[in-house]
């Protein structure tokens, strides 16, 4: 099986990697889950993260074919629209699960019936266990719904980049309680994943240093399905839901939930400015 060179970028204030996937041979290229940075103090966007990923993309001369993101995340937003004014050609791609996302935040946000829920802000939707290819290097699209329903995780090569379905083995799997989360979903998704190569090399979205460890972004299917806290081999459904449940049931929504699904849901691009020329983001109240 090929082995992509994986470059991964660390952003502190979401605890969230990005990706920049290639083919040493041919020097295509894709990016996954790009952020953009944000201050919800003031309401203001900016691009210093991006521009890093950006800069060394062009140094390394290579050509990106792909913006993928593995959901609409809720704790950041994404730099995608940004990007795809840097890399015209690049498709900016998603799960067609993005649909299912579209109409359940359509009425929170109330944008109207004008908002299209077809998933048309994007370039392309996959569908489930689609083919594509990243340079020469095969890749697929593995549908991992539980965390939320349009949740896919990107298998590039011996390279799996699994979202937010499974953080590093000491961090577990990510929450299912938020509108289209099911966690008896999210545990079959990562049975499917567990059918994988043990040496697959996995890229978590998330990392938040438990314990006060440095950030980590990689580990492999081997050391997922024996060392990870959540979903190890021998945790059966009902306990991995039972636990799912209790312990969603004690966290808080993410500070950026709402500027980051109105946005991420847009494929990255922000609301159109009104009449006095500002764009605004919804806070809908007691919505959540």
């Amino acid at each position: 099986m090929r082995h992509p060179l994986v470059q991964p970028y660390y952003h502190d204030e979401s605890g969230t990697w990005s990706y920049v996937v290639s083919d040493p041979e041919t020097r295509r290229a894709a990016i996954i889950d790009p952020v953009l940075d944000f201050d919800p103090k003031a309401g203001r966007t900016s691009t210093p993260t991006v521009e890093k990923l950006l800069a060394d993309v062009r140094a390394a001369g290579l050509q990106v074919d792909w913006i993928l993101e593995t959901h609409a995340h809720a704790d950041h937003l994404s730099s995608g629209h940004w990007l795809k004014q840097h890399f015209p050609q690049a498709r900016l791609s998603i799960g067609q699960g993005i649909r299912k996302v579209q109409k359940t935040f359509r009425p929170i946000f109330n944008l109207g019936d004008h908002f299209p829920v077809d998933g048309s802000q994007f370039d392309h939707l996959f569908a489930d266990d689609e083919i594509f290819a990243v340079g020469d290097i095969s890749a697929r699209v593995i549908p991992v719904p539980g965390h939320t329903n349009d949740s896919v995780a990107y298998l590039v090569g011996d390279a799996l980049f699994v979202g937010d379905s499974l953080f590093m083995p000491d961090g577990g799997t990510a929450r299912c309680d938020f509108p289209g989360g099911d966690a008896a979903t999210l545990y079959h998704s990562i049975q499917r994943l567990y059918l994988l190569p043990d040496e697959t090399r996995v890229f978590v979205c998330h990392d938040y240093g438990p314990g006060g460890r440095e950030p980590r972004c990689e580990t492999t299917i081997g050391e997922q399905k024996h060392k990870n806290i959540h979903v190890r081999v021998g945790v059966d459904e009902a306990a991995f839901v039972k636990m799912r449940t209790e312990r969603d049931a004690t966290l808080s929504m993410p500070v950026l939930i709402l500027p980051a699904v109105q946005v991420n849901m847009r494929a990255g691009e922000l609301p159109e400015p009104e009449s006095n020329g500002v764009r605004y983001l919804k806070l809908p109240i007691d919505a959540l």
